[in-house]
């Protein structure tokens, strides 16, 4: 009996090592096929996207490829509009703001108004004849692995599907099996919702070839049909029979090389990506090589609740009548870092407000760059969750429209460096669109060159600092020293005009440019220091700092979002601007208790409710202010079902696909989300690691592996009964290491390479 024994508890052994791994964490799970977009579920390798349903009869396969936009190559500033500039601002000191927005609205705006839209490429079906009755359905989506598989029981056969996006072949993959050899019976066709398009089949190949309307791109997908059954083509379509096995390799691509330039030849393209595709097992073991090592670099435990092992649609019910559920916490955050590297990876375009994942033709906000928040949240877990090169496409598209804003820069406001407004294309459109009342915030360029700084401050990468970050924030810097000008009532430098976004209206001086600015100039200084550079011109910006208008208490109490003490507490408008200075930014913390009171009043004042990006955003608010409880109680709305038992509902929450409900979906929220509740596990913003500053009750045991932290540091901590069990740092710079576990500070120095332990009261232990 002994070796039964032994093979007994080696089983319990590694079921209870895979739940403490938190491998539950990991695994989206549905007992039913979607029925809507929202429900299916999600692949990609950063330049192709695909939603998978996990239809029976009929699957279906939504999928995008990040450079099909309407448009075409083109300068959106509008000439000679800073011929309007002066006047604009007089209109507006003399309270003229109607007036100002009409004139502005005429000669300043970009031309043409709006930007462009990002589009949906086209979706393969696959038919499955006599497949009606089934049994024993599952769908699901492992993060671990980076597949979405389906799998049901059908005339006494079991079929499997498997789907993936694989970043080193440039194809999505869709393999199917079946149980009983030979029963493996299909039709496969592709289909587009472009009014122009055309469809070819030849061989075991099925090309689509879609044209965006009134514009200058076109795509080309290409789908082949590898399997061991008999192919034959009939009506457009491929139809597979006697097979036993199946993969489907498609590839997609456009005429878009850059923002500049569309001359390329799709056909070309997915030619050669299907020639070199890999067979199945081979693409198999290449992705998840690649993808595994990103994702595994970080993991975050949390325990079962009761309903931890319903399927993910139920569980995400459950949670709102009964959040005793941590775990589905832990699996929020890892379903952002699979969509960061599914939507952004290098060499690909950043993820855009629906990531790469867009079933229309005209989506909502035109599915584009809004960097008046959403584009920033979009990468706010990137360094704290171990996925530092997930950024680069951002930091490219910041050297991009650096160049198309420094027109914009010359032509709209007669000054040096670049700017960039609140939206941005594929095209980098970088002027003013829409409308003047919330189209000029001028403040875009400052807050994406902070995410350069943010990224150094985390890895401590000193060439990447030289050769791409500063040269960027040093011309957006230039800018604002042209750009600022002095209020005529108090002789401050103000922002104007400008907007606070997206409330008020144009008007001079609001609250969020000043603390972008500021931050910008400090950045900028510091950088030229490190760099050993630009005395002069870091000196200038510390002295300019000083000029610019500082943030201001209300009659409320409350934090001005403007000049004027005009704040309506009545308002819930979602966006929350002029608390930047809280989060990301580090202007208003503890040590400014004034300021930090009053940022509260205002988020008080604001109310709870929000849509789904704005609830991300006031959960980190709170975990800034240290409340815990308040907090968790913005993460449980973040989880609110839109859709529950398959009706649809209001109000911003999440999807039964996890994705998040604005509504309709932004995948802002996803990523927002995930970097709150992280940070209430821990803030390094401050010159120190600061342990537990904010762990709900909701959360009183986990463990964290993985995290990085500013200051070149990456940490695993454990805590139990809501105290600070263990923790572990990994220098990786061998600075100064200052930690922070309630009153408790200490500070060690480190060596590069190191690894040092604590203990739950920060003891260093050997």
């Amino acid at each position: 009996m002994k070796p039964l024994i032994q093979t007994v508890t080696l089983l319990t052994l590694l079921v209870f090592q895979c739940h403490a791994q938190g491998t539950g964490n990991t695994r989206l799970w549905y007992k039913r096929p979607a029925t809507q977009w929202e429900e299916a579920l999600p692949i990609g390798n950063g330049a192709l996207a695909a939603m998978i349903f996990g239809g029976v009869e009929t699957e279906q396969i939504q999928f995008n490829e990040e450079t099909l936009w309407t448009g075409e190559p083109r300068s959106y500033a509008h000439k000679g509009a800073s011929a309007h500039l002066g006047e604009i601002r007089r209109l507006l000191n003399e309270g003229r703001q109607k007036e100002a927005e009409a004139l502005a609205n005429e000669h300043f705006m970009s031309q043409p108004l709006r930007q462009m839209a990002y589009q949906a490429f086209g979706d393969v079906y696959i038919d499955f004849p006599g497949h009606g009755q089934h049994s024993a359905y599952v769908r699901e989506l492992d993060l671990r692995g980076a597949t979405v598989k389906s799998s049901y029981q059908s005339g006494g056969v079991r079929y499997t599907r498997e789907a993936f996006a694989s970043y080193p072949a440039k194809a999505i993959y869709y393999h199917m099996t079946s149980s009983q050899n030979g029963k493996l019976d299909f039709t496969v066709r592709m289909d587009a919702i472009h009014a122009e398009k055309e469809l070819n089949v030849k061989g075991n190949e099925i090309e689509l070839q879609v044209f965006v309307d009134k514009g200058a791109l076109n795509g080309t997908a290409r789908m082949k049909v590898l399997t061991d059954g008999e192919v034959k083509q009939s009506e457009g379509k491929l139809t597979i029979s006697k097979a036993t096995r199946a993969t489907l390799v498609l590839a997609a691509a456009t005429n878009y090389i850059d923002y500049k330039n569309v001359t390329g030849d799709p056909s070309a393209k997915t030619t050669e990506v299907l020639r070199t595709a890999p067979p199945y097992e081979k693409a198999w073991a290449a992705h998840s090589a690649d993808y595994q090592k990103l994702f595994n670099r970080f993991t975050l435990a949390l325990p079962a609740g009761n309903s931890s092992a319903l399927p993910t649609d139920e569980r995400l019910s459950q949670f709102k009548k009964n959040p005793d559920d941590p775990a589905l916490l832990a699996l929020y955050v890892q379903f952002a870092r699979y969509l960061l590297i599914a939507s952004s990876r290098p060499g690909s375009h950043p993820a855009n407000l629906q990531g790469k994942w867009n079933h229309k033709l005209n989506p909502s906000w035109d599915s584009k760059y809004t960097v008046n928040i959403n584009t920033e949240m979009n990468y706010w877990p990137a360094e704290v969750t171990n996925l530092s090169e997930c950024h680069a496409p951002l930091f490219q598209m910041v050297k991009e429209v650096s160049e198309t804003g420094a027109e914009v820069a010359r032509e709209h406001y007669n000054a040096k460096g670049w700017v960039l407004h609140h939206n941005t294309d594929v095209w980098r459109g970088a002027a003013p669109i829409n409308a003047s009342n919330h189209g000029i915030w001028v403040t875009g360029g400052a807050w994406l060159s902070l995410h350069l700084w943010e990224h150094y401050r985390f890895t401590q990468d000193k060439a990447f600092l030289e050769k791409t970050a500063y040269p960027l924030m040093k011309g957006a810097a230039e800018f604002f020293l042209d750009f600022l000008v002095k209020d005529p009532q108090t002789g401050l430098l103000i922002s104007s005009p400008s907007n606070s976004p997206e409330n008020g209206g144009l008007v001079a001086g609001p609250a969020m440019d000043h603390q972008l600015i500021r931050a910008l100039f400090k950045a900028c200084a510091e950088t030229a220091g490190i760099l050993g550079t630009d005395a002069a011109f870091a000196q200038k910006l510390t002295e300019t700092a000083k000029q610019i208008a500082p943030n201001r208490i209300g009659r409320y109490g409350q934090l001005q979002e403007w000049m004027a003490d005009i704040d309506d507490t009545t308002s819930h408008h979602r966006h929350v601007s002029h608390l930047w200075g809280v989060y990301p930014g580090e202007e208003i913390t503890p040590g400014t208790p004034g300021l930090l009171k009053a940022a509260m009043k205002s988020l008080h004042y604001r109310g709870d409710d929000g849509t789904g990006w704005s609830l991300a955003w006031k959960i980190n608010y709170w975990a800034r202010f240290l409340d815990a409880e308040h907090a968790y109680t913005m993460i449980r709305k973040l989880f609110n079902p839109v859709y529950d038992a398959g009706q649809k509902m209001s109000g911003g929450g999440s999807y039964p696909n996890l994705f998040d409900a604005h509504p309709p979906f932004q995948i802002d929220g996803n990523f927002g989300g995930a970097a709150g509740i992280l940070e209430t596990l821990v803030q390094s913003h401050l010159g120190e690691i600061n342990l537990l500053p904010a762990l709900p009750k909701a959360l009183p045991d986990g463990r964290v592996s993985g995290l990085c932290a500013r200051g070149g540091f990456e940490m695993d901590m454990e805590w139990k009964k809501g105290r600070l069990a263990g923790l572990t740092i990994r220098s990786k710079s061998g600075n100064i290491c200052k930690l922070r576990y309630g009153s408790k500070v200490i500070s060690i120095p480190t060596a590069k390479g190191k690894t040092y332990r604590f203990g739950p009261d920060l003891t260093v232990l050997k």
